[in-house]
This record gives structure tokens, C-alpha cells and sequence, in this order.
């Protein structure tokens, strides 16, 4: 009955090879996306356009206030009718547990990054805007050419510390029965009852890797700081 070390061990290589690949396959694309769509949502919730902003404004707070693994729910049996739609299909579409939690993710972070993105633009002088118009661009090509690059620099660190979020969040996928790290963990501690140290050793992983990332976003802000 004591603590078998043996269990987790042999249960390595599908912990890491599938599970473990899942979440960090996932982790980097919502990143991406997110940050994509996140980047429009806060040009649109800062431009001179009433209607985009008030949209933009409503859908961050709509995402911001839901629980995370209700949206997942949500995702999950809302994904199949809209690619049904989509495609023109008679019945729902199969897109399987890993294409509806990347959907839900990209869509959900995107609120979180929208806010970061816009705090990053709003911390550029606005005479930096100014300037773009002056050379002749328009509102898009400042952005894109003047302010976005300089906001990066300010908002890097807490972009990747929203990442790191966003790995940890991607346990939650396992509601759907989908096999990340913690779903396989999940999966062999039923099989060989043995939840204990499963789930402690998940535990442990996830602290190592989320402490580690941590410390490397503090290195890199005290090396870009602006001094």
C-alpha cells in the first residue's frame, strides 16, 4: 500500500509521448491564435470606430466573465454544428476533441490578450500615432508598422506569463476526455488504481515546468527592462 514509483516509471513514455505532446501542442497554437485574434480584438476596442469597440468591448467581457471549463462544454458540442453549417452537411461534423479544444482556447485567451495588447498600445506616446499619420499612413499601417512592434517590447513578459496560464488551464481539457497529460495520468491511475501518485506526479510536472517558464519571463523582463 505504500507510495509505488514503479506505477509512473512504466507509465512514462505515454505520459510524455501523447499526453504531455497534446498539451504543449495545444498550449503553442491557442498561444498563437490568441494573440492573433487578441491583437485585432484590441485594435478594434481602441479605434475610432463606436460600433467595432463597443463589439470588441462585449465579447472580452462576455469570455471574461465565464468559467473556463464552461466554455470548454460549450466548444465542444457547438464546434460540430457550426463546421455542419459551414460545409453544408446534414449532420454535425466530427471534428474531434483536439480541433474543439483549440477553437475554445483560441477564443477564450484571445479576451485575456486583447486587454494585455491593449495596455501594451495605450503605453506608446500617443504622439508615436501622430507621427504615422503625418508620414501618410493610416490607422492600420501605424499600428502595424509604428506602435505594435514598440508595445511588444512592453507587453512580452506578461504575454508569456498569460501563456504559462494558459498551459496550466489546458488540464481542463480532460472534461472532454481528451488524453493531455493530465488526461493519461487520469487514465492510468483508474486503470491501476493508483491516483495517488499519478496525480502527484502531475503535480510535480506541472510545477517544475510552470516555476521554470516563471523564472525565464523574469530573467527576460529584467533584461529588456528599459533603464
Amino acid at each position: 500500500m505504500g507510495f509505488d514509483f514503479e506505477v509512473i516509471r512504466t507509465s512514462l513514455p505515454y505520459l510524455f509521448r501523447d499526453g504531455m505532446t497534446f498539451t504543449v501542442t495545444l498550449t503553442v497554437l491557442a498561444m498563437s491564435g490568441g494573440i492573433v485574434f487578441g491583437t485585432l480584438l484590441a485594435m478594434m476596442r481602441i479605434g475610432s470606430h463606436r460600433w467595432l469597440s463597443m463589439l470588441a468591448g462585449g465579447y472580452v467581457n462576455l469570455m471574461r466573465s465565464l468559467p473556463l471549463v464552461l466554455v470548454i462544454f460549450w466548444f465542444f458540442f457547438l464546434v460540430p454544428y457550426i463546421g455542419a453549417w459551414v460545409t453544408g452537411a446534414d449532420r454535425p461534423v466530427q471534428v474531434g476533441a483536439f480541433v474543439s479544444a483549440l477553437v475554445t482556447f483560441i477564443m477564450f485567451e484571445a479576451a485575456y490578450y486583447c486587454e494585455i495588447m491593449r495596455a501594451g498600445i495605450q503605453s506608446i506616446a500617443r504622439g508615436q500615432v501622430w507621427s504615422g499619420y503625418a508620414l501618410g499612413l493610416n490607422y492600420w499601417q501605424t499600428m502595424a508598422q509604428i506602435v505594435l512592434p514598440q508595445a511588444f517590447r512592453n507587453m512580452l513578459p506578461v504575454l508569456l506569463t498569460q501563456t504559462i496560464i494558459l498551459f496550466q488551464d489546458t488540464s481542463l481539457v480532460y472534461v472532454i476526455s481528451a488524453t493531455d497529460f493530465l488526461g493519461a495520468a487520469a487514465k492510468i491511475a483508474n486503470r491501476d488504481y493508483r491516483l495517488v501518485e499519478m496525480y502527484s506526479f502531475v503535480a510535480v510536472v506541472y510545477f517544475i515546468i510552470s516555476y521554470s517558464l516563471s523564472l525565464l519571463v523574469k530573467h527576460l523582463q529584467e533584461r529588456i527592462a528599459i533603464r
